[in-house]
C-alpha cells in the first residue's frame, strides 16, 4: 500500500533525550518504561520500548533517540504510552535503537 507524501508529513518525528528508564516487569516481553524530553514544544513523554537486550537503563539516560510524538496514547499492560520510540531490529530480533549520527542533534527537533 502507498501513502502520499501528505500522509507521510502528518508523522512527526522529533529527536528526544531520555531522562529516565525503568524496568517494566508487566510486560510480556522483556521491556523498558522511558521518559523522554522531546524539547520545550512537545515536553516530555513516556514509552514503551523492547530494548533490555541490547541496552542497560543507565546507557539510555541521556541518549538521544528519534520518536513519534503524534500518536494517541496506547495502554500497554499497566502503563500508557505516550509516543512510540523508534528501533529497527537485529540479526536476532532484537530492537536496535534509531538515533541522530551526531551529538548535537536539537532535542524537540522534527526530523525532515
Amino acid at each position: 500500500m502507498n501513502i502520499s507524501i501528505e500522509d507521510f508529513e502528518k508523522v512527526d518525528i522529533r529527536v528526544g533525550r531520555v531522562v529516565d528508564a525503568q524496568d517494566f516487569p508487566e510486560a510480556r516481553e522483556p521491556s523498558y518504561k522511558l521518559t523522554i524530553d522531546f524539547g520545550p514544544e512537545v515536553g516530555t513523554k513516556r514509552s514503551a520500548g523492547r530494548f533490555p537486550a541490547r541496552y542497560a537503563k543507565e546507557d539510555l539516560i541521556g541518549k538521544l533517540i528519534l520518536g513519534v510524538v503524534n500518536l494517541p496514547p496506547r495502554q500497554i499492560g499497566p502503563f500508557i504510552s505516550e509516543s512510540l520510540t523508534l528501533g529497527v531490529p537485529d540479526g536476532n530480533h532484537e530492537a536496535i535503537l534509531i538515533v541522530p549520527d551526531q551529538k548535537d542533534a536539537v532535542v524537540g527537533g522534527r526530523m525532515y
